[in-house]
């Protein structure tokens, strides 16, 4: 198994130098790869552009790049820009976001969401194997059949003979959908009890295309607080926690609080959407069970991060993403060396 950092959002209370020294720290460590999130403020392309050029080792990913924010062709544009560009670091991760950010944010209706990853995910090959591009599907035809517009192909030529693709997937059709058609699963609220689970439906996707789980990256973003106390260091994950499972989306319609109940967590997630839709935030918060942080996290002193970390990788992680939370970028960067030395000591790193 190997280390990965989350720098997630860059936020306007964030200071980006300071995850610069985060993911530089990174790669000194050894890590394998840094991702990006976007939501509806940086945009990770930009943000991974500015990392790369001051790192040279550690592969950089969008975790991810939103499906309605860009066409397929540019995100291929995008995608062998960041190639050429990195010397061939660059790691592409997909994801369709929700209703709320593709209606409400990028104007485009969330509908038919695994047709639309299908065909999206198609156009994106097809550019990037610098093929020239015509493709008529139900949401993307290319070019469009009653204009002036040609088939056409990619101008520049990547460096990578395969761009590896990622797909952020929850649900068990999109989990599915990973396995068909991309190289590895982004995943969030990873439980090592229950990623069997999901790693089923993982598999029954490969299985359509003939291939297995070898060779395929399971990327759980997994939240690192060390401190000596496991249930001290679960509060700082609580608003993170709350947020997803609580306010991610409708009442009707929140994937992460779906997940959550399929995980086991049914009466309390539904507590803690209740609680946070109806503004008490501070007990959504209260509300998120230890358990559910406890399974998907890596919380306590170096010896129980080792120990979770042999629990990741026994259930199938093949890259642990790690999202260090700590009160100053000098607590972070020391969370970060814990986990180098507790990989270590686990027996499990690659």
């Amino acid at each position: 198994m190997r280390l990965g950092l989350n720098l997630g959002y860059l936020v306007g209370s964030e200071d980006p130098r300071g995850q610069l020294r985060l993911t530089q720290h990174a790669e000194a460590l050894g890590f394998a790869v840094v991702w990006t999130s976007e939501a509806y403020g940086s945009d990770s392309p930009t943000v991974l552009a500015w990392i790369a050029a001051q790192t040279s080792t550690i592969d950089v990913g969008s975790a991810v790049m939103q499906i309605p924010a860009r066409t397929p062709a540019a995100t291929a544009m995008t995608a062998a820009s960041l190639d050429v560009l990195t010397g061939g670091r660059f790691r592409l991760g997909l994801g369709v976001s929700g209703p709320q950010v593709s209606e409400g944010w990028h104007g485009v209706r969330f509908d038919k969401p695994l047709a639309r990853t299908r065909e999206y995910i198609g156009v994106v090959r097809k550019a990037l194997s610098r093929s020239t591009v015509a493709f008529q599907g139900e949401h993307y035809q290319l070019p469009l059949p009653d204009g002036a517009g040609k088939p056409l192909k990619l101008t520049i030529a990547p460096i990578s003979e395969h761009i590896p693709i990622y797909l952020a997937a929850v649900g068990p059709k999109n989990l599915e959908l990973a396995g068909e058609l991309a190289d590895g699963w982004l995943a969030i609220f990873y439980a090592p009890h229950f990623a069997p689970e999901q790693l089923e439906r993982v598999r029954s996707g490969r299985a359509r295309v003939g291939k297995g789980l070898d060779g395929f990256d399971v990327v759980p973003s997994v939240p690192l607080v060390v401190g000596a106390d496991p249930r001290i260091c679960a509060d700082q994950v609580r608003g993170y926690a709350a947020l997803y499972i609580g306010g991610m989306g409708s009442r009707e319609m929140n994937f992460y609080n779906a997940l959550a109940v399929r995980m086991g967590f049914g009466e309390t997630a539904a507590m803690v959407q209740d609680l946070f839709l109806t503004q008490r935030h501070r007990d959504a918060m209260a509300a998120v069970p230890f358990d559910f942080i406890d399974q998907t996290s890596l919380l306590g002193d170096r010896d129980r991060i080792a120990d979770g970390f042999q629990l990741l990788a026994a259930s199938g992680v093949t890259t642990c993403a790690l999202v260090p939370y700590g009160g100053s970028v000098e607590e972070k960067l020391n969370a970060l060396t814990v986990a180098a030395e507790a990989l270590e000591r686990s027996g499990v790193g690659t």
